[in-house]
């Protein structure tokens, strides 16, 4: 902290002097004061002196402080009226974010968002250079047909569980996928709330315009080239550059197997691998039962698929071997290499098939122990079909101070108070386990999901219902998404705490606290101010493609510090007229203000950036970094695009 601190004191003194120096030009005492909050946002976001998300709150409160002693500084009226100091609690924006994150909890917890996670592994495999485009790309293009945050929070959990299967960090993956959902809402006139409004504003700019200069409002598709440029942009800058910008250590390939096994290997010192086989036709393995591969060759079926619709887990030692059955197999890996070899097999050296059911987050090694009183005591693991009954597949034992291995003969000897087993299964299995009086479960750290795949039909008719209300009704956005999380409760698919714990309250309380920051620079007229002094300074004959980067540039800051709804409402009349007086496309120079109004990569003030900045664990820093690259990327095509498209 010692090394921080004078940095700290040096950027607080000339912040102090950029203010003072600002509000001598300034016309009012009002535009003054908010200059002065707006550069101490800045800074503590930056430096991150506190907290975010209390840096949001504590200006939240000095904006509300100031508006109630306002006099005692000149102010002729409060900033921010004490009445919407804390409206962006219930804002449409904030109420919205609460309930998608419901929302994709609700679907996550019937299983659903494992499926996705696991389908876009199957086809993406498990590289941070190819998972990154399928992520970002499914979710670019949901996103341009529903608004942008809803987008991310839907992919939350599906992110989850790829980083978990791949361990792959969060944080490499979330900033691509929430910077794409935000580019996504730029392919379609209703992928963002500006693209949205433009038209609105177009035809109220019209009623004061003469015939000859009316503007067309623009077509549903009109803007995706533009778009697409975009996200392509930007999911190009993460797989080139991501290794450079984003925060936390790149993963270059890991399996599932590997995953699964780690903790294995590390605490018993068992040099066990788990892969999965295809049985073709010729093999001798085919009609086969299991329990005539295992013992000879010292392997363990923890899974089998035969046929499109049988799969079993755990599965049964009399169970029959069919051609073109896959199995997962558990075993020393030269044991599993040769088993294949010898027998014909398609070796996989990492899950396809099993990769849902056998991932780190629903199966894994665990340790139970055999207690005095257990009924199984002078029984085997044979004798009791283990496997079959308790959904657990001996591996080890442990037994005074030895460790026996699969191979030596452990499923056929009596077992004995004491006895130390070491099992591949579920977690659901094992928290059942936990129940019965023949075990005592060792193993605590392993996820504790209850998924409820039961309630797949209520969930999937309520996100319907959701996306029903806002694609096709005019019922505002806030309102649909909450018939949708009120319904996954209600239903059942969560039950309300569950709902509570889903709602990321750091992003909830930093864009409920900026809010009526957004609101103090539009109505105390410093927007306006800071508009018209940086057009004033290009004079009126500079070349059109400036004045339109400069207008860009400035939508662009205006939506860090304010909604980019409000940045859009202030900045395309006064578009409108800039074009006009220049000789420009008007419509054009409005379209890049709702097009620019998505640059919102530089700071966490985004909906979707507050979104995933917990989650991956985000420091303003990292945004910083990677979003200053991406944000000047994404000005160079838009520029370089609305001057070939329009």
């Amino acid at each position: 902290m010692s090394e921080i601190k004078p940095k700290i004191i040096i950027a607080a003194i000339l912040f102090c002097i950029a203010w003072i120096a600002a509000a001598m030009a300034v016309p009012s005492t009002e535009i003054a004061v908010v200059l002065g909050i707006l550069m101490l946002t800045v800074f503590l976001f930056v430096f991150e002196v506190v907290g975010v998300d209390v840096a949001a709150v504590s200006i939240m409160v000095l904006l509300g402080l100031l508006s109630s002693f306002g006099g005692v500084i000149g102010l002729g009226q409060p900033l921010v009226p004490t009445s919407e100091l804390f409206r962006g609690f219930s804002s449409n924006a904030v109420i919205s974010i609460i309930a998608v994150m419901i929302i994709g909890a609700g679907l996550d917890k019937t299983g659903l968002m494992g499926k996705v996670a696991g389908a876009i592994l199957k086809y993406a495999g498990r590289t941070e250079t190819r998972i990154i485009p399928a992520i970002s790309g499914t979710v670019g293009f949901i996103s341009s047909f529903m608004q942008n945050v809803g987008a991310a929070a839907l992919f939350l959990p599906v992110v989850g569980r790829i980083s978990a299967r791949t361990s792959l960090p969060m944080s490499r993956l979330l900033m691509p996928m929430g910077f794409c959902a935000i580019l996504g809402g730029t392919i379609t006139m209703i992928g963002s709330s500006p693209l949205i409004l433009l038209n609105d504003l177009i035809l109220t700019s019209n009623k004061g315009l003469p015939a000859e200069q009316q503007m067309e409002t623009w077509s549903l598709f009109a803007v995706t080239p533009v778009g697409l440029a975009l996200l392509a942009t930007g999911i190009a800058y993460f797989v080139l550059a991501g290794r450079f910008v984003l925060p936390g250590k790149p993963v270059a390939e890991v399996t599932s197997g590997a995953d699964v096994m780690d903790y294995f290997q590390r605490l018993y010192g068992l040099d066990y691998a788990l892969y999965e086989m295809v049985v073709p036709a010729n093999s001798p393995v085919a009609s086969m039962i299991i329990n005539d591969i295992e013992g000879p060759n010292r392997l363990r079926v923890i899974a089998i698929l035969r046929g499109s619709d049988d799969l079993r887990m755990g599965p049964a030692r009399d169970i029959e071997i069919r051609a073109g059955s896959i199995l997962g197999i558990l075993g020393a890996p030269e044991r599993l290499r040769d088993f294949a070899a010898k027998n014909g097999l398609e070796l996989r050296d990492h899950l396809e098939t099993f990769v849902e059911q056998l991932a780190p987050t629903k199966a894994g090694i665990a340790e139970v122990v055999i207690p005095p009183g257990s009924n199984l005591i002078g029984k085997s693991a044979r004798d009791v079909w283990m496997r079959k009954v308790y959904g657990i597949s001996m591996t080890a034992l442990h037994r005074g101070g030895e460790t026996l291995r699969l191979g030596d003969g452990i499923r056929d000897m009596p077992l004995q108070a004491g006895d130390a087993l070491v099992v591949h299964t579920s977690w659901d299995a094992l928290t059942h386990l936990k129940k019965n009086k023949n075990f005592v479960v060792i193993t605590t750290e392993y996820p504790h999901e209850e998924l409820r795949p039961n309630k797949v039909k209520p969930a999937l008719v309520f996100f319907s219902i959701a996306l029903g209300l806002i694609l096709f009704t005019d019922i505002r956005l806030s309102v649909a998404l909450m018939t949708g999380a009120i319904g996954m409760i209600l239903s059942g698919v969560l039950r309300i705490e569950e709902a509570y714990q889903a709602v990321s309250w750091k992003s909830v309380f930093l864009l409920a606290s900026l809010i009526p920051l957004g609101l103090a620079v539009e109505t105390s007229g410093t927007a306006a101010w800071i508009a018209q002094q940086t057009l004033a300074l290009l004079g009126s004959d500079t070349q059109i493609w400036v004045i339109q980067l400069a207008i860009a540039l400035l939508a662009t800051f205006f939506t860090l510090v304010m909604s980019n709804v409000g940045a859009t409402v202030l900045l395309v009349p006064l578009a409108v007229n800039i074009a006009i007086g220049v000789g420009a496309n008007p419509a054009v120079f409005a379209l890049t203000v709702a097009l620019a109004t998505s640059n919102s990569f530089f700071l966490p003030t985004h909906q979707v950036n507050a979104l995933i900045m917990g989650p991956a664990g985000y420091r303003v820093a990292d945004f910083m970094r990677a979003g200053g690259i991406m944000s000047v990327l994404f000005i160079a095509v838009l520029m370089v695009m609305m001057n070939i498209v329009f």
